[in-house]
């Protein structure tokens, strides 16, 4: 099941949603009341009224996060975002490109955590980095005597059917 793709859930829209039901119900109002009221499906709140009844409205706030605990606090992934921007010739490399190795070194530095390189870039696209790489081309490339040389010598020296071959 699931969701439709491209479609979020606003999951502290539903606790909210969930929490009024609940206070609707300590009102005294029936299932089908509080179904109208909040326009959701009966079934959703014969659910949220069984769960209300046994374990109370805090059984119908919404569960905490899914998953392992990340590793990382938000104060380290700041200070490992400032570390990206200073470059990695502040680590004493010799060229401006942050591979993963490097930035795996960074945060090993830094926050004392260490990451495999091949995991690394799931911590660079939580903080808004792309990979990119650099353009292949010379920096003393002259535009003019390419296009120069395409228009004029390569026509020049470009192989041509012989005349003596059949179509």
């Amino acid at each position: 099941m699931g969701n439709p793709k491209g479609v979020k859930r606003d999951f502290s829209q539903l606790e909210r949603r969930r929490l009024k039901a609940a206070k609707l119900f300590d009102q005294g109002l029936s299932q089908a009341e509080v179904s109208r009221k909040l326009q959701v499906h009966r079934q959703s709140v014969s659910r949220w009224h069984h769960t209300w009844l046994h374990n109370g409205a805090n059984a119908l706030k919404k569960a905490g996060r899914a998953g392992r605990k990340p590793r990382l606090h938000p104060e380290q992934l700041e200070q490992v975002c400032q570390g990206l921007k200073a470059g990695p010739e502040t680590l004493g490399y010799g060229t401006g490109l942050w591979t993963t190795w490097r930035v795996a070194d960074l945060i090993e530095r830094q926050t004392g955590q260490k990451f495999h390189p091949g995991h690394v870039w799931r911590i660079l696209r939580a903080l808004g980095w792309s990979c990119q790489r650099p353009a292949g081309r010379a920096t003393q490339r002259d535009e003019a005597a390419i296009q120069r040389w395409k228009r004029v010598r390569w026509p020049e020296i470009k192989k041509k059917p012989s005349r003596s071959a059949a179509p």
